[in-house]
Order: C-alpha cells, then structure tokens, then sequence
C-alpha cells in the first residue's frame, strides 16, 4: 500500500468519524455531552487539516476549537441547564 493511499484512507475515515460527531452532538438532549463530540469532530478536523498539509491552520483551530471553546461552552452550561427541554 502505498503512502498516498494510507493518507487518503485515513482523511476518508476522519472524515467519516467527524460525521458522526456532528451528528451525535445535534442528536445529543444533554449539552454537556454535545459540547464533547463537539469537541471530538473539531479534533477529527484538525487530523483532516494535517492530513491535507496545513499544518499552521491546525496549530490554531485544534487549541482554539478542540479546548478553549468546550471549555467555554462547559463555563456558559454550568450557568444554564444542562438537558434541553423538549
């Protein structure tokens, strides 16, 4: 197998993962837990951007979406409730 095809493969199933990321924190009632698989897409999205040879976009995005905005988003729920209502 060639390097090219690993890199591809692996951009496919982050890609792949970081759906299903994005889905489960729009299906997720408890927030806490949607600001985690948040959190689990941006860092799929970091492996993409690395994958695709941005390595300067992922020094930013992975610190700023994969820390401090659930760490921030964890802050503004602590003060609200955490389950949404239906």
């Amino acid at each position: 197998m060639s390097l090219d095809l690993l890199i591809y493969a692996v951009g496919a199933a982050a890609s792949l993962m970081s759906v299903v990321a994005v889905y489960l924190a729009l299906v997720e009632r408890d927030l806490v837990k949607a600001v985690i698989y948040s959190a689990i897409q941006s860092v799929f999205y970091s492996l993409l951007f690395y994958l695709f040879m941005s390595p300067d976009i992922v020094l930013v995005y992975l610190p700023v979406a994969g820390g401090v905005l659930p760490a921030l988003l964890l802050v503004l729920i602590s003060k609200t409730e955490r389950f949404e209502r239906e």
